[in-house]
Formats: structure tokens, sequence, C-alpha cells
């Protein structure tokens, strides 16, 4: 099952060809929306300063999806495919092992920021909830951003 949407095209659009560019515009919108999502949590934090309104324990999820950020990013593609990578202790299975953990980390990450905002802010009603929309939406933005940091590049231009 691995490339089944190798053959999928989408349709040629000259409006947004970017030829040599893709990497450089794949970098920098990942880049703007890791410091966006950065800086809106700590926009939060600077606005609740105290423990009851915005817990300091909830910075977590943000450091656990900074991390999966590199995880995920470390590997190429041609690593998981088994391309460029076949020796090492492990080869083309402990790339693709380090990947998953990547993901299962932004994954996490993602899923208990939402819990921090549905479970500690928005059902008990009895806090504000700025800072639980900030640490979702400091994680989607982590996530979004390693998604098109991944897979918005071309490795082919690489070489």
């Amino acid at each position: 099952m691995s490339g089944f949407l190798d053959n999928c095209n989408l349709p040629n659009c000259e409006c947004i060809e970017l030829g040599d560019r893709r990497n450089f515009v794949a970098s920098v919108i990942s880049g703007v929306l890791f410091f966006s999502g950065w800086w809106i949590v700590i926009d939060a934090a600077v606005m609740y300063p105290d423990q009851s309104d915005f817990h300091h324990a909830c910075h977590t999820c943000g450091a656990i999806g900074t991390v999966a950020f590199f995880l995920i990013n470390s590997v190429s593609t041609g690593q998981i495919r088994g391309d460029s990578y076949s020796t090492g202790c492990l080869g083309q299975t402990g790339a693709r092992v380090w990947l998953f953990l990547g993901f299962l980390l932004g994954f996490g990450a993602l899923i208990a920021a939402s819990w921090i905002l549905f479970g500690v802010y928005v059902v008990p009603g009895d806090k504000p909830e700025w800072p639980g929309i900030a640490t979702f939406l400091q994680n989607a933005l982590i996530f979004f951003s390693a998604m098109v940091f991944k897979f918005g590049r071309a490795e082919d231009l690489w070489e």
C-alpha cells in the first residue's frame, strides 16, 4: 500500500507554479505557522499569569508538539522508502519507527490540547476560555507546521 497516491495528480495551475522556490515557500509557511503557535500561547501566558487561570503545566503539550515537529522532519522520504538509507543499526525500519513516534507524539499533543480546552476551560465555565483556546491553537499550528515542512518540500531539489 506504500505509494498508492503516487499516481494521483492535481490539475496543474499555472498561477501557483513554484518550481525551484517550492522548498523556500514551504519553509517560510511552516516557520510562520510554528512562530504563530508559540506567539499565541506566550500571549495567553502573559495575559493570565495566575496559576488559577492558566496553569503552567498546559505548556507541556506545546513542548511535546515541538519535539514531534523535530522527530517528524528529521527523517527524509528517501529514508522511509529505503532509497537512500539501508545501513545503520535499524535501517529503513528504524526510520519508519522514528517517524511513527513523531506522528504519535504530534497527535497526542493535539488530543491533549483539545482535552485541556474542553475539559478544563469550556465545560466548567468558571475560567476564562482564552488560555484553553491558545493552547489548542498552539498545538494545531505546530502540527500543521510539521505537516507543511514534511510534505510541502521536494527532496529532488536537494540534489
